[in-house]
């Protein structure tokens, strides 16, 4: 597993592409996040939730309530405009980050 803090600085990126992608509800992207990463990410209710509350918050992200069709009221997430251009400067700033950080890691001799 991964140390938290690797996590806590990259989830509401995730968070945000994903409910880029479309309205999601909290166990659906705790779902999605686990498939897309082969297992590798299992995000528990104690970090998904504050982190889609504090996207919310901040107006990254905003929360709706839809009835399925059995009756039961389910909580979804979208992404607003602003959370939109906050998404966009963020991955742009990921790949830069994540570029230099391979470049520092990697395990290829440097010269």
């Amino acid at each position: 597993m991964f140390e938290r803090e690797l996590l806590k600085g990259s989830l509401g990126l995730m968070l945000m592409a994903l409910v880029e992608q479309g309205p999601m509800y909290g166990y659906l992207i705790a779902k999605e996040i686990r498939a897309l990463t082969d297992d590798v990410i299992d995000l528990k209710e104690g970090s998904l939730y504050p982190a889609l509350h504090r996207l919310e918050k901040e107006g990254m992200i905003e929360g709706f309530w839809q009835r399925r069709e059995d009756g039961v009221d389910r909580r979804y997430y979208r992404i607003t405009a602003a959370g939109q251009a906050v998404l966009d400067e963020r991955r742009a700033q990921w790949s830069r980050f994540s570029a230099a950080v391979s470049k520092v890691v990697s395990d290829a001799p440097s010269q």
